[in-house]
């Protein structure tokens, strides 16, 4: 059998597999930290790779062996792995082994249907066109093409021997109906149990199936699956006795805990250069030393660790995620075409640690009320700006911030530049006018907002735009007591519910401001 320290990688100019020893053109780890395969008697990778190369695509040592490792085969060439799992940070590169999967997929492996699928519609899309853009520039491959589908939510490329290739943004019921003989499934990290339950049913009656996962670090309760996963990885790595259809491969560093001694060497500080190598394969090939540290020093400890370290929060299987509103309840409004009709309600929220902030609307879409975010960045200094930018272009009947809460810090900053007279291209407010403008929700009426919400979801008249930081924080929201009533509360520090909170009080605020005019609504414009 092969042994995986003999997996072949591709020779590479002062390739390490170690990690760097501080100089510039250190190289990242090409092995992953946590790492668990079925043995396998030969492997389909070298063809992957070398098809890849004819594309124009040349792939890391560390893309070479994720391919060499998943498509592994037993004596009777079935797959040695049911499941491949990549988990590594974002940009190292995890993109051009999903392209490389596809390619051998149609080209070389004669699988009839292959269902590509990502949380977002957007991420599948880019998906799309770089697939194609490899195909079409390649002679050899594009002449065997039959058609190309490019109508929105049917994108797909068939060729002429019958194989397809299909696109998918995942929801309950995404791929059913679809006999997919490989699935491909990118942001594993937002992958909760209806698209598995929706995907994997269509791989039953399948001749070799085969299932990838590709994401980076785990986010709380949105990465529930991802979160089984890697449990069924560390009892493999922990017992020494392989997972027998699961092969995962993770790029991340084991970082101090509270209790470690101050020579502890038994885990990574998430400071050292060393720690950047051992969690990100693509240093020294697209990333540099330089931007991994103008990342940290921009960035929080916790969001520089889970981003670029890959160090996740992964639930236990005891939580409940979704335990507020249901997952499919909520997927089952999800509509990418909706637009709000004017006057629209602006809402401003953060996390108590200001890691994260949203700017979020609501607006009528017929007897509906669509709710968007419209911004959710890092940090809190930009929100103040974007805001006035958005109020100078869409004119909004309010703007809703819950002074008592987490943005209560951001009310002067906002108040500010609502009086600029650059960020209002000119507008002049006056105090009276910026405080008609802004609305505080008291207690009772934040109570008031989450039940109306709630509400709103059950009785399907809420629509939004399937955006994954708004099911990320609904995935990890929980309630707390407001008197009678409740308010959004989130499961543990990790969870980000900025989003859910903003799109709660913006649709509150339209349903209070929108139908009155003049009185009572601000008449600025």
């Amino acid at each position: 059998m092969t042994s995986l320290l003999d997996v072949p990688s591709a020779s590479a100019p002062d390739r390490r597999d170690g990690a760097p020893s501080g100089v510039p053109d250190a190289r990242g780890q090409q092995r992953p930290r946590v790492f668990t395969a079925p043995a396998f008697t030969s492997s389909a990778g070298q063809e992957a790779i070398e098809l890849a190369a004819v594309a124009g695509l040349h792939l890391d040592p560390w893309q070479q062996f994720v391919l060499h490792v998943g498509l592994g085969e037993n004596p009777d060439g079935s797959w040695a792995s049911f499941e491949t799992c990549v988990n590594v940070p974002r940009q190292n590169g995890k993109g051009a082994i999903i392209e490389a999967r596809s390619l051998a997929g149609l080209y070389l492996l004669g699988e009839q249907l292959i269902l590509h699928s990502a949380h977002e519609f957007k991420t599948a899309i880019e998906a799309f066109r770089r697939i194609e853009s490899l195909i079409v520039n390649t002679d050899e491959l594009r002449k065997r093409v039959k058609r190309v589908r490019r109508t929105t939510g049917e994108e797909a490329i068939e060729l002429l021997s019958g194989q397809r290739l299909r696109f998918l943004a995942r929801s309950g019921g995404s791929g059913r109906g679809f006999t997919g003989q490989t699935n491909l499934m990118d942001e594993a990290m937002i992958l909760g149990d209806e698209p598995i339950g929706a995907l994997m049913p269509t791989m039953a009656a399948v001749k070799n199936p085969q299932l990838w996962y590709f994401g980076s670090a785990g986010i709380g309760a949105a990465s529930r699956h991802l979160a089984r996963l890697r449990r069924r990885a560390l009892q493999a790595m922990e017992t020494g006795i392989p997972d027998p259809s699961l092969a995962y491969l993770e790029w991340s560093i084991n970082p101090h805990v509270k209790e470690c001694a101050a020579d502890c060497s038994d885990h990574d500080d998430p400071l050292s250069a060393l720690s950047v190598a051992k969690a990100n394969p693509a240093l020294g090939y697209r990333l540099t030393p330089e931007h991994t540290e103008r990342e940290r020093l921009s960035m929080s400890g916790e969001v520089y660790g889970r981003e670029r370290l890959g160090v996740g929060d992964y639930p236990s299987d005891e939580e409940d995620a979704w335990s507020v509103i249901g997952e499919e309840a909520w997927r089952a409004l999800g509509d990418g075409t909706s637009r709000p009709d004017d006057p629209l309600c602006f809402a401003l929220d953060t996390t108590p640690e200001r890691t994260h902030t949203a700017i979020c609307a609501a607006g009528a879409n017929g007897a509906s009320t669509h709710v968007e975010v419209i911004d959710h960045r890092p940090g809190t200094g930009w929100a103040a700006e974007r805001l006035a930018e958005l109020v100078v272009k869409w004119r909004p009947c309010a703007v809703v911030i819950d002074e008592g809460g987490p943005a209560g810090s951001l009310v002067p900053a906002v108040k500010r530049a609502l009086k600029d007279p650059e960020l209002l291209k000119g507008a002049q407010l006056t105090d009276d006018e910026v405080d008609e403008l802004l609305v505080f929700p008291k207690v009772r009426q934040i109570a008031a907002a989450c039940g109306q919400f709630y509400d709103g979801v059950a009785e399907q008249r809420i629509v939004h735009l399937a955006q994954a930081p708004l099911a990320t924080a609904l995935a990890g929201a929980d309630k707390r007591p407001i008197g009678d009533g409740w308010g959004w509360a989130r499961r543990g520090v990790s969870v980000d519910i900025s989003p859910l909170v903003g799109v709660t009080f913006a649709a509150w605020g339209h349903a209070e401001r929108a139908h009155i005019e003049p009185e009572g609504a601000p008449n600025l414009w």
